[in-house]
């Protein structure tokens, strides 16, 4: 997911990643993961503070957390 920078700030990132979680639950997903660049410093944290933790990359992509 990618929020444009004017539209941050507002909730709009958070919106989605529970718009997301809950279609995953609804599907019947017990797992969500979350791959990012460590440059996304903001969507790294909103991911902290809404539960998630940092862990080995799961897939190969440059400079992904």
């Amino acid at each position: 997911m990618w929020v444009a920078a004017g539209t941050r700030g507002l909730g709009v990132g958070r919106r989605l990643l529970t718009g997301l979680e809950r279609e995953a639950a609804a599907r019947g997903f017990g797992v969500v993961r979350l791959g990012t660049h460590r440059a996304l410093t903001e969507a790294i944290q909103m991911y902290r503070s809404s539960g998630y933790t940092e862990i080995p990359a799961y897939y190969l992509a440059p400079g992904n957390v």
